[in-house]
């Protein structure tokens, strides 16, 4: 693989951090900034939200942009974007510091796909993605736990100061080590939308959305479901989260690998098993063991289908990569806020946590 794929990472890591760890530090946001924890807690759904609007903006924005000059770009708003966060003397203000940097996270992983599946032989493309896509996965694993810390150690401001470093470095990785004049796809920006009409592509699309919904309708709430269904300790939590990561981050590379062999026989059967596990999960959650060990292959499972859906979706928007892709980072985040929504419904009306899975 090209070193130039390792900056595509490093900024995936630094946009990873940034988006997840303020769930580990909103008792610290809440009390420096006078509001309640749950008012902090909308800072990840501004995020999120944040993804869904600037994709479309900013794919329209970019569409005839050189891809480097584009990703560089990106970057450098991103790093603007961590230190106003760092620096926001008021709840309003780091609002709309997070959705000015969340607008950046849609593009950057849309057009990096393209950039990514362009660097490599056609063989490869979906290693490809699915390399970039680890720095996220391992932003779950240690960027978030690490900036956590950093945070309650110094302070929540010192963790957006050093996620702009990193993102400082990735700057400097994308100057270096992309190359210039990457193949791009160039025409009028209106006529690039028509590609949403492509039944392939919408439905590709859609299955992102549920896909993430599906995720996020019960990981939103796992840390109850862990601590009141399986029975375990708020420090052996933390340790099962962290075999989710581990899955993860294992899981992203395998769906690279099976997208390369053969895309549609690998999209279908990873679907098929998600849906097995996620119904053993149900009897599983209430021992220890069983438990972790399903968590661990849901994990797997789940980052498995990224570079499965980004590669789909590269392959059915030949005339619109880059608008295509992007969208459909927007896509994945609006499954993320649906599927939070749906389980807190779900929860309201009375289903048991350990009943999550079905959803």
């Amino acid at each position: 693989m090209p070193l130039s794929l390792l900056s595509l990472a490093v900024a995936a890591f630094g946009i990873g951090t940034t988006e997840f760890v303020v769930m580990g530090l909103l008792p610290d946001v809440a009390g420096d900034l006078g509001v309640t924890i749950p008012q902090a807690g909308l800072l990840v759904t501004g995020y999120a939200l944040g993804v869904v609007i600037g994709a479309p903006l900013l794919a329209i924005l970019t569409a005839n942009w050189p891809r480097k000059t584009t990703l560089v770009g990106l970057m450098a708003v991103f790093i603007g974007g961590n230190i106003l966060c760092a620096l926001a003397p008021s709840y309003g203000l780091l609002m709309g510091a997070r959705i000015v940097t969340a607008f950046c996270h849609a593009a950057f992983f849309g057009i990096g796909s393209v950039v990514a599946s362009d660097l490599v032989p056609r063989h490869k493309r979906a290693q490809a993605i699915a390399l970039m896509f680890a720095g996220l996965t391992i932003a779950n694993v240690l960027g978030v736990p690490a900036g956590t810390a950093l945070g309650q150690w110094l302070g929540w401001r010192s963790t957006f100061f050093a996620v702009a470093l990193i993102g400082a470095a990735a700057l400097a990785a994308l100057v270096v080590l992309l190359p210039r004049g990457l193949p791009m796809k160039s025409g009028r920006i209106l006529s690039e939308f028509r590609v949403l009409g492509d039944v392939q592509v919408a439905l590709a699309m859609l299955i992102s959305v549920l896909c993430s919904a599906s995720l996020f309708s019960v990981f939103t709430y796992i840390s109850p479901l862990l601590a009141q269904v399986t029975g375990l300790s708020a420090n052996a939590i933390t340790g099962a989260l962290l075999l989710f990561g581990v899955g993860l981050t294992a899981g992203n590379m395998l769906g690279g690998k099976l997208a390369d062999w053969r895309l549609m026989p690998s999209l279908i059967g990873t679907l098929v098993v998600l849906i097995a596990v996620l119904v053993v999960f149900v009897p599983a959650s209430t021992r220890p063991a069983p438990a972790l060990a399903v968590l661990t292959v849901w994990g797997v499972l789940a980052f498995a289908l990224v570079p499965l859906l980004q590669l789909r979706v590269v392959d059915t928007a030949t005339s619109a990569p880059n608008l295509a892709s992007t969208l459909n980072q927007g896509a994945f985040n609006l499954g993320n806020a649906a599927g939070a929504w749906i389980g807190a419904i779900a929860i309201t009306h009375g289903l048991a946590y350990q009943n999550l899975p079905f959803v």
